[in-house]
């Protein structure tokens, strides 16, 4: 199976930690929106930069822990990194975001 080896092992791993501080950051985010917190702009843009650039290396990994067949359309995850490039650019992107905390940071 693929996930015998070790270096698709490491890379899962990695992703499964990143994955997990973004869930935690929007969680975090959430509890600022419920509490009213004056931090909730900045909250906002980390939390979306953070999913942005997560989901982004999702689809990226899928692709390369399958190969190229993972860019065929007998496979989804030609459509999943489609769908990450459209939502990280909803509201805007992973840049727009890093700029826009930044900023709120007095940077």
């Amino acid at each position: 199976s693929i996930g015998s080896f070790q270096s698709l092992q490491h890379r899962a791993s990695h992703l499964y930690t990143e994955i997990e501080m973004s869930k935690s950051l929007v969680g975090k985010t959430l509890t600022a929106l419920d509490e009213e917190s004056e931090d909730v702009p900045l909250m906002v843009a980390a939390a979306k930069a953070k999913a942005g650039q997560v989901c982004q290396l999702a689809s990226q990994e899928a692709i390369q822990m399958h190969g190229g067949v993972g860019m065929t359309d007998e496979y989804d995850i030609g459509f999943f990194i489609k769908r990450a490039k459209v939502a990280n650019a909803f509201f805007g992107d992973t840049n727009f975001h890093i700029d826009r905390f930044a900023n709120l940071r007095g940077y």
